[in-house]
């Protein structure tokens, strides 16, 4: 079971932490002092640290989620120079923060020794455990077909779609499916990373690089070495860091925050992008060379409604890996119930539909009926 530090002055943050994460399966301690938080790391194993932004947290080596108020966003910036690996703002969106638990804990492990202290920079550095893509339609059939075909070339990625699509998906079969699949796949969200710190997260940086740069850091591309580094939301990156970035794949070589020494990296590059690329282009928004260094094959995801023939298919996958982390036994589900999932536009796509299916879950009894769907399922 995953361990999990929680470390806060509130005992209301601290106890509505430890209910949700426990409902999740994961292991709690909480702590109110960083005194009695260090002595605990000392003494004991924990995968992660979920830490309150006002709290000192240095000392903390372990992966650290800072949890800091909305106004605090500068607070947020300072968690990432010194290392967090993500944060989060009040209030906690739960859903972000599990996924960034699981990436950290690694849930492809599932024996329960101990496993090694994880560096809190060794974050989203997998061996790439993946789900299969779910789905019989032509649509579908035409991206599996294209991942079998590019996947064992070097060939840099360009994957489209809308949020939700499953890109990300697609982009872990193309490292899986590659020669390089047993080296690092590493991600980087471009969107959620402010732009004053993409091109540290992106190249690392040294020591006294700026003011909270207390130590060497590492960045993505280096983390990456030898395997695949995947860029999502490469369209929200800021002119800035895509020229640094265009400088990478074209030389292979990046340079620290703060340094002068060219690093060498190895790195497949594999980008997505939920906007009209070439509208950004037009825009000048983003770089058109850098474009052409990305693209040399594109990969477009079709949406939910473009392959409706799926949904039926998707909803079973869901129930089953839904109803077993809940430990409950999967539920039954009219055939009413899926026409009526299957006529939903899912503006959300694939992720709107998990969501859904899990709220249907946990509020039907032993079957999932058409009127529940109608209740608790809000058309669009």
């Amino acid at each position: 079971m995953t361990k999990i530090l929680l470390l806060s002055h509130s005992k209301n943050m601290l106890n509505f932490l430890s209910e949700r994460l426990k409902f999740e399966n994961f292991d709690t301690t909480a702590a109110e002092d960083i005194s009695s938080a260090t002595k605990m790391c000392n003494q004991n194993h924990y995968d992660a640290a979920i830490v309150d932004g006002d709290m000192e947290h240095k000392n903390i080596d372990i992966p650290t989620i800072v949890v800091v108020r909305k106004a605090e966003v500068e607070s947020a910036v300072e968690a990432l120079r010194s290392g967090a690996v993500d944060y989060l703002s009040t209030p906690v969106d739960m859903n972000r923060l599990l996924s960034t638990l699981r990436n950290i804990s690694g849930e492809s492990q599932t024996d329960e020794q101990p496993r090694p202290r994880t560096p809190r920079h060794a974050v989203r550095r997998t061996n790439c455990a993946t789900q299969p893509i779910i789905g019989e339609s032509e649509a579908i059939g035409r991206v599996r077909e294209m991942i079998e075909r590019v996947a064992p070339s070097d060939a840099r990625v360009l994957i489209l779609g809308e949020n939700g699509t499953g890109k990300e998906l697609v982009a872990r079969w193309l490292h899986l499916k590659s020669s390089r699949y047993e080296a690092p796949f590493v991600e980087v969200n471009c969107a959620a990373i402010p732009a004053e710190l993409i091109e540290s997260e992106l190249f690392g940086h040294e020591k006294g690089s700026f003011t909270s740069a207390i130590k060497q850091r590492k960045g993505k591309f280096e983390l990456a070495d030898g395997g695949t580094l995947f860029m999502d939301e490469i369209g929200d990156m800021s002119l800035s860091a895509q020229a640094k970035v265009l400088r990478a794949l074209q030389e292979s070589k990046i340079t620290r925050v703060g340094g002068d020494k060219d690093i060498s990296v190895d790195v497949r590059v594999v980008a997505a992008t939920n906007k009209d690329i070439r509208g950004e282009i037009i825009r000048g928004n983003f770089r058109e060379d850098l474009y052409h260094r990305l693209s040399v094959i594109e990969i477009e995801v079709p949406p939910l409604r473009e392959r409706r023939e799926d949904i039926k298919l998707l909803v079973g996958h869901f129930m089953e890996e839904i109803c077993s982390r809940h430990n409950t036994e999967v539920k039954d589900i009219e055939p009413q119930a899926i026409e009526i999932l299957s006529s939903r536009d899912w503006t959300g796509n694939i992720r709107e539909l998990h969501n859904v299916v899990e709220r249907l879950i946990i509020l039907s009894d032993s079957t999932i009926t058409a009127d529940i769907v109608r209740r608790y399922c809000r058309a669009r």
